[in-house]
């Protein structure tokens, strides 16, 4: 594809181009005259870039075209913790380079390096993940991964005042409760939610004490993490999308992995919303996840039901709203459509891990 093709503007534009070979320029990092684009993935999260300059690929990384909430897709800070975690044990891309100024390319961007490996997402007879003994080491890699992301000293690597750990949970569910809110003044004439508010007055009566406070991640699952795959068992090379990374409570992120780790037991509803690749022979449950998180970390999971509900109340929320988008006429993409009976069951499913533990 030509570069006057990366050039156009309007909604569907990429990379500017001339901007970005200014940068390139100015930085010094490398000869930009046969700079080119191709775009990986564009939506509603932060848009990704493949750029091809000086024989070399780096990936740009900026935040969608369109109005914004004040905090979301800030890749500033996800350059950030990328940069403070590039000589620990949790492996994320080399970044190269970063800018907060929109004169270059019309917003903030980052430039890391270009991963290649496999992200499992679907079936995983076409992955290296295609025998029950390559599935258990996936699912035991997530877990390790994790705790060794949770170990890094966040204030040695730069990070002091990057989140406000001291109560991160109150001031979660307080987000939340207001996403939910707003969504259902929409959303409540066509089909109520009865359920999310009897999980909401769950969740406010069993705040538990967090742990000491880690890096969090935000959206830590098995799609946000790739693999070696010609490694033997289950090398992690690269955690992705770190937009919504802070310092707060360690089993936010436990509870939001295995709020998607699916289990052949589960309900219809449930296996309904997310990916069921879980459920293929080999992964662990989550109960197994959970032990195996115990053992490396040493803290009890007495109070892990709140997190699990937590976590399913939150993707609840986040599909509640793009139901009230389609209600409101913003969108017709037929996955938003499928909301209207997707978030009850997903209540529902939270519902029934409040009433296990009740």
């Amino acid at each position: 594809m030509s570069n006057e093709a990366h050039e156009k503007t309007g909604p569907n534009a990429t990379v500017d181009l001339a901007g970005l070979r200014r940068f390139v320029a100015d930085r010094k990092l490398g000869d930009p005259s046969g700079l080119r684009s191709e775009n990986i993935s564009f939506g509603h999260s932060n848009e990704v870039h493949l750029i091809h300059f000086d024989g070399r690929e780096w990936v740009l990384r900026r935040p969608p075209r369109g109005p914004l909430l004040p905090t979301a897709h800030d890749v500033m800070r996800e350059y950030r913790v990328l940069n403070a975690l590039q000589n620990t044990p949790v492996p994320v891309p080399r970044v190269y380079a970063a800018c907060d100024d929109p004169s270059y390319i019309g917003a903030p961007f980052y430039l890391m390096e270009y991963m290649r490996g496999e992200v499992i997402r679907a079936d995983t007879s076409k992955t290296f993940a295609n025998t029950p003994q390559r599935r258990r080491a996936v699912s035991e890699a997530m877990i390790d991964l994790l705790v060794a992301l949770q170990a890094v000293d966040w204030r040695a690597v730069g990070l002091e005042g990057f989140g406000r750990p001291d109560g991160y949970l109150p001031r979660q569910l307080r987000r939340w409760t207001d996403q939910l809110d707003r969504a259902t003044q929409i959303t409540s004439s066509i089909r109520p939610l009865p359920v999310m508010a009897q999980v909401r007055e769950w969740l406010e009566k069993r705040i538990p004490e967090s742990p000491p406070a880690t890096i969090v991640h935000g959206d830590f699952k098995l799609d946000n993490v790739m693999f070696d795959p010609n490694a033997p068992g289950a090398k992690v090379i690269a955690v992705f999308d770190w937009e919504m990374s802070t310092i707060g409570d360690p089993l936010a992120d436990l509870g939001w992995l295995l709020s998607y780790w699916l289990e052949a037991s589960d309900s219809a509803g449930r296996k309904g919303v997310t990916t069921a690749v879980t459920t293929e022979p080999g992964f662990l449950t989550r109960r197994e996840m959970l032990d195996r998180y115990e053992a490396k970390t040493g803290r009890r999971m007495t109070d892990f039901a709140f997190y699990e509900a937590f976590a399913l109340f939150k993707l609840a929320i986040i599909m509640e709203g793009s139901y009230s988008r389609f209600v409101r006429g913003q969108t017709d993409d037929p996955l938003f459509i499928a909301m209207k009976e997707r978030v009850p069951a997903l209540a529902e499913a939270a519902w029934a891990i409040c009433g296990s533990a009740r």
